[in-house]
């Protein structure tokens, strides 16, 4: 075993050199010309390079957390690219700024599809959807469109976005911007939540009278993981390092700690200090 039982450090490591090795791999079968298996390629390098960071999520300070995240990112768009249709990704107006995420197609005919949104929940990224529902919807016929909203991973990165509990206020946006594209039915929208957006769905669907164009559905999976620094409620905690550890009797080898701010924009953010 190349990871040694208790230390997350040996965990990112080897999984980031075996996510190293596979994207190489990867770059190689594209530039050969195989194309099938330079998509399957990227897209184990992003899931390996997502599952080196994943014990990090604790102290986004870390500069290994956005190093592994972003190169997962970029295996990831490399294998979307891959496709056929491509899974496209898009950026949708959100106050000010844009929240990440990609739309998958049936095809390229632009007919109007039923169509499933889908988002993640603490540490669950976009890319991670891939798996879990967005390409089985794609071969049962659905358009399917999913994203991170703030807190998420892509936001958190990007702008230090965190959590808000009255989530209909980031559905929404979502569902205009749905609504705008030619492959979607917008008399048959339904949303979906995976573990703790199993919680985030249904004040939406609260809200869900405003939209009496879409039926709500939610899938919640079970997560004991800790929730601190991109706590859905904002008083949880205002300054500090994290009250919990995601990592058991293991004091991590940086330093630094993050604050909540606001944007300019009056968004929640958090800032490294």
């Amino acid at each position: 075993m190349r990871i040694t039982e208790g230390d997350y450090a040996s965990w990112y490591t080897e999984w980031l050199a075996t996510a190293d090795r596979v994207s190489g791999q990867a770059e190689e079968a594209l530039a050969a010309g195989h194309r099938v298996s330079a998509r399957d390629g990227f897209l184990r390098a992003s899931n390996y390079y997502r599952s080196a960071e994943f014990f990090l999520h604790g102290h986004p300070c870390d500069p290994r957390h956005d190093h592994a995240y972003d190169r997962s990112v970029a295996c990831f768009r490399s294998a979307a690219a891959l496709f056929n249709p491509i899974v496209e990704p898009v950026e949708i107006p959100y106050e000010g700024t844009t929240l990440p995420g990609y739309l998958y197609r049936v095809d390229d005919s632009g007919t109007p599809r039923p169509t499933l949104i889908m988002h993640n929940g603490f540490d669950g990224t976009a890319e991670e959807l891939h798996f879990f529902g967005a390409m089985a919807g794609v071969e049962r016929g659905y358009t399917v469109l999913v994203f991170d909203g703030p807190g998420m991973p892509g936001p958190r990165h990007r702008e230090g976005l965190v959590f808000r509990p009255d989530w209909e206020n980031v559905v929404t946006p979502v569902v205009d911007f749905a609504e705008k594209l030619p492959d979607v039915d917008s008399s048959r929208i339904a949303l979906l939540g995976i573990s703790m957006g199993g919680i985030l769905v249904p004040r939406a669907a609260r809200s869900s009278t405003a939209w009496p164009r879409w039926s709500p559905s939610t899938a919640s999976t079970t997560s004991a993981r800790p929730r601190c620094a991109t706590s859905p409620v904002p008083a949880r905690r205002s300054s500090g390092s994290c009250a919990h550890s995601p990592l058991p009797n293991w004091t991590p080898p940086w330093s630094g700690s993050w604050r909540r701010t606001r944007s300019p924009a009056g968004r929640s953010t958090t800032v490294c200090t």
